[in-house]
């Protein structure tokens, strides 16, 4: 596969899907930029090297059909100010007036089209509608790794109708990354894996079993564990169908000589809300009309050592409710722990969604290793899938 670097810009328009997939407020304010500033290297390198940028993204879950609040001209603004250039909009991503400004395009000039997904054809992965896309560039390079398990119209389809295309640098990042982990991790490697499901996470978990020394589970998946071990979790969540799954999984930690961590003691609490009453239990014994929402303070103790102790980490998914601030301190505690680690030598990387969100609320997001922008896709990577998106830049 090609990367961003194996390209001569010089007078080229170039397509480069993005994901700009960012969140706006009622007044249509981005409230976190992180996406839109991981793409920026990969634009600013083209403009230096001559060439001219078509933008396309997609924005939120619209009906197929234009919507206000899912514009990406809410964003042009903003992104003029991050390139430092000029930005113009296209309002609609096929339309005549589009390709008119597409085809006008000088050096170092840049075009962002309108919202993707306000095409059915796009989520189709409708080679038609990919081939009309493709017409808006001489080059293809595709850098929106949190859409590339997707085969959609402008991550995978697209890339048919160009000779020349490739990676930008924040998909060339993620996959090194997340090798980092998978081939080349240093021994001992420490995968902490939280979030409400076993089910979200099964497929990553056995396949990880082969490579990791520890194994930290925590969130609300923990309490499927301890029901299975037979265990009181009192009203804490649980998947009823998945407890001979959890039986397996303690299994095949043993038999693989892998430890699988679970947390001691949770913080629980008598309703799912921040201002409810809390206290500590053992996740054995866990009284009824109670739940667990965080772990407690011996298991982050005990998990904070653990993390310190590793050379490569994988983190995926929060301790517990971290967006309610009662019962976000097991999260902060494995990202304090994360982040010492990584000071003294370890390699981390946080795997998206929720764990990036947590990771980067508490400011912790600069002194991690990498903080990966797909969730979805990275956890399909992780997984041994093939991810459309990337298969079309070999092909």
């Amino acid at each position: 596969m090609k990367t961003i670097e194996d390209f001569d810009f010089q007078g080229k328009r170039v397509l480069i899907r993005v994901d700009f997939n960012v969140p706006l407020n009622a007044n249509h304010e981005i409230t976190d930029d992180t996406r839109i500033k991981a793409a920026l290297p990969t634009i600013s390198h083209i403009l230096e090297a001559g060439g001219s940028v078509v933008l396309m993204s997609h924005m939120g879950r619209p009906k197929d059909a234009p919507e206000d609040k899912y514009s990406l001209k809410h964003i042009v603004a903003h992104l003029t100010a991050a390139l430092n250039t000029k930005v113009d909009f296209a309002a609609d991503c096929i339309s005549e007036q589009a390709f008119e400004k597409s085809k006008a395009l000088t050096a170092r000039q840049v075009l962002l089209l309108e919202n993707l997904r306000f095409y059915k054809e796009e989520k189709q992965g409708d080679e038609a509608f990919a081939e009309k896309l493709s017409a808006h560039g001489d080059i293809y390079i595709n850098d929106a790794f949190g859409t590339a398990h997707r085969a959609h119209a402008s991550t995978a389809v697209i890339a048919r109708f160009f000779q020349q295309k490739g990676c930008g640098f924040v998909m060339k990042a993620e996959l090194e990354n997340a090798k980092k982990v998978l081939e080349t991790g240093e021994k001992p490697l420490t995968a902490i894996m939280g979030g409400a499901k076993i089910s979200d996470k099964i497929l990553i978990i056995e396949q990880l079993l082969d490579r990791v020394d520890h194994l930290i589970i925590g969130g609300g998946m923990s309490y499927t564990f301890f029901k299975a071990m037979g265990g009181s979790i009192g009203n804490s969540l649980v998947e009823e169908d998945k407890l001979d799954l959890a039986k397996s999984l303690i299994q095949k930690a043993k038999d693989l000589g892998v430890s699988l961590d679970l947390p001691i003691d949770s913080v629980i609490a008598d309703d799912f809300k921040n201002d409810a009453h809390s206290k500590v239990a053992m996740n054995h014994a866990i009284e009824e009309g109670w739940m667990g929402l965080d772990i407690g303070p011996q298991a982050a103790e005990v998990f904070a050592g653990i993390i310190k102790k590793s050379k490569t980490i994988l983190w995926n998914g929060p301790m517990g409710v971290f967006e309610m601030e009662n019962f976000a301190q097991g999260t902060k505690a494995v990202a304090e722990a994360i982040v010492s680690a990584t000071e003294n030598g370890a390699f981390s990387l946080i795997g998206g969604g929720d764990s990036a969100a947590a990771v980067n609320s508490l400011g912790y997001g600069d002194q991690v290793s990498y903080v990966s922008t797909g969730g979805g896709a990275l956890l399909e990577y992780m997984e041994g899938k093939t991810l459309p998106g990337v298969a079309a830049l070999s092909e």
